[in-house]
């Protein structure tokens, strides 16, 4: 596997880490309001320590995110100075890309 490869893999499974990231972190919260109403110690003990992380894990989330647009938008960037720089290498590119889209497309029909 090529290093452009196995880094848009990577950066596909972090994504994926942080949408569960985020799915577990909204469950934690509801889980927090649906068990307000409660008393006693240990409760009361165990909704502070779970806001904590949660507040620890929102914190990191926001980082990891924002990193991530970061290696997006320079990616995105690198692309267009190679486009702007090799413009008909990028046409070339993009035909042969096509070409085997449609004839993978015509070898199902």
């Amino acid at each position: 596997m090529s290093n452009s490869s196995a880094s848009v893999q990577g950066d596909v499974s972090k994504e994926k880490l942080m949408q569960d990231l985020q799915l577990v972190v909204s469950d934690a919260e509801e889980l927090l309001k649906a068990t307000a109403g409660q008393a006693g110690d240990k409760v009361v003990a165990a909704r502070e320590r779970i806001q904590d992380s949660l507040a620890v894990a929102k914190a990191r989330l926001d980082v990891a995110q924002e990193a991530m647009l970061e290696k997006t938008r320079q990616a995105a960037r690198a692309t267009d100075d190679y486009v702007h720089e090799n413009p008909w290498q990028a046409v070339g590119i993009a035909a042969g890309v096509g070409l085997l889209v449609g004839m993978l497309i015509a070898r199902d029909r």
